[in-house]
This record gives C-alpha cells, sequence and structure tokens, in this order.
C-alpha cells in the first residue's frame, strides 16, 4: 500500500451518488443477495410496465450526466497524503414522473465499482491548492487496487451499487428525496434535497450528500495508529440527466 494513497476506502460511493429520488419496491426485483448481482432487466421491465399507466420514464444518459466523490486525507501525517477524485463514468437507471402527482415518482440507478475511475485530472482541475497535487499512475493504481480489495470495499463480492428512492416530497423544481443506498452488503436510507429542470423535453437532477464509510462498514482507511489516514465522511456532488 502506497502511503501517498491512503484509500482503500475511497468510499463506498459512490455513490452514491447520485440521485433522484423515488418509490421503489424490492420486491419487484429480483432477490439476490444484496450488490451482488445487476437488477438492469428486472428494472426495465419495471418501468415498461410503469410506462404503459400514464407519465413519462426517463432513462438516465452517463454522457450527460456526471457524479463525481471527493475523497479526503485526515491522520498526524496528512499532508504526505492525497485528497481524491472519484467518477463513475458507466451506470444504469430510470426516473418516472407521473403526470400529476410528484410523490408517486421513482428512481432507480446501479454501477459497478470496478467501473469507478480515479483521480482523472480534468476531475481535479480548479479545485484550488487541496487537490493540486498530481498523484502519478503508479499510485492511482495502487490506489484502486486496495480500494477495491478484500479489506476494504471488497467488489470482488458486492460488484454492484444500488440506488432507489423510497419516498419524495416537495414541488418540483425544489424535491426532498429519500433513498436507499445498497453498498458493501449494507442498506442505508437518507434524505437529500434535489433542484430538478430540463423539462419537458428531459430531466436532470442535481444535489450534494455526506456519506459516512463506517455506516456501510467500512473502515476507514488507517495505517500507523493513524499517523496517516482518510475521514470517514465523503462529499458526493452529482448532476443526473435523463433523456
Amino acid at each position: 500500500m502506497n502511503l501517498k494513497n491512503p484509500t482503500g476506502v475511497l468510499l463506498g460511493i459512490a455513490v452514491a451518488l447520485l440521485v433522484l429520488g423515488c418509490a421503489h419496491t424490492p420486491s419487484e426485483l429480483s432477490q439476490e443477495p444484496i450488490g451482488q448481482t445487476s437488477h438492469l432487466a428486472s428494472l426495465q421491465s419495471v418501468y415498461a410496465e410503469l410506462e404503459k399507466s400514464g407519465g413519462r420514464v426517463f432513462t438516465l444518459a452517463p454522457s450527460l450526466s456526471a457524479i463525481k466523490i471527493y475523497v479526503f486525507r485526515a491522520g498526524t501525517a496528512a499532508m504526505l497524503g492525497h485528497n481524491h477524485v472519484l467518477s463513475s463514468p458507466q451506470f444504469s437507471g430510470f426516473i418516472y414522473l407521473p403526470k400529476d402527482n410528484i410523490t408517486a415518482a421513482r428512481f432507480d440507478l446501479e454501477f459497478r465499482l470496478d467501473q469507478l475511475e480515479i483521480d482523472r485530472p480534468e476531475n481535479r482541475a480548479n479545485l484550488g491548492s487541496a487537490f493540486s497535487s498530481v498523484p502519478s499512475a503508479g499510485s492511482i493504481k495502487r490506489t484502486r487496487d486496495h480500494m477495491l480489495g478484500e479489506s476494504n470495499l471488497q467488489a470482488d463480492r458486492f460488484p454492484f451499487v444500488r440506488i432507489h428512492s423510497v419516498q419524495i416530497a416537495g414541488e418540483i423544481p425544489k424535491i426532498a428525496a429519500n433513498v436507499q443506498v445498497e453498498l458493501h452488503g449494507q442498506q442505508r436510507e437518507m434524505w437529500l434535497p434535489l433542484s430538478v429542470a430540463g423539462l419537458p423535453g428531459q430531466l436532470s437532477a442535481s444535489g450534494s450528500l455526506v456519506l459516512r464509510q463506517s455506516d456501510f462498514g467500512i473502515q476507514p482507511y488507517s495505517v500507523l495508529g493513524g499517523f496517516l489516514a482518510v475521514q470517514d465522511e465523503l462529499v458526493i456532488e452529482f448532476s443526473l440527466v435523463g433523456i
């Protein structure tokens, strides 16, 4: 483990990443163990039926969207490490927007941990001195290997992160969404505010949240009694576009 890349941690992310809210009933989907199998085929069927009942289904477009996760160094020798920016360039998801009742809206999203990208130069640009260092290709690879490995996110065992809505409140353009995040074999609910725009041609939802790794059973990276470590809290910013 490279001491200049304290992160195996790095999130549990995703994403978090990401989200817009809606109400999803897990029983409608495959009951595979959490995080092990894609639900995409089941979701496609569920949302096809929803569209028949009226309203509109939007398909999330990764090429038009952005999810960024900020991971922060800690420890008595924090300045020897790097802050990191993770991104999720590939994901699948749907949004159902009924005609008249926003509280009946639904949202689902899933992505793979092994498709996360770490410290792309364009994602670190214009973030000030906290992200001005330039991690080498070798150190990024070591960070990635540690993050996805057995002692941290265990991506081989839990490759998928899934997010689905539980409850929606408010009115467009300002929405409050209670979402359930499935990560690392754990499920947690959280409320987050969303700004919705772009209708009726497309739908965009943007917002941010704070995710604690320890809430998902992930031990933030620490070495030599905390000499070099990673903060438990992760900052996630997202802008999701559905077409």
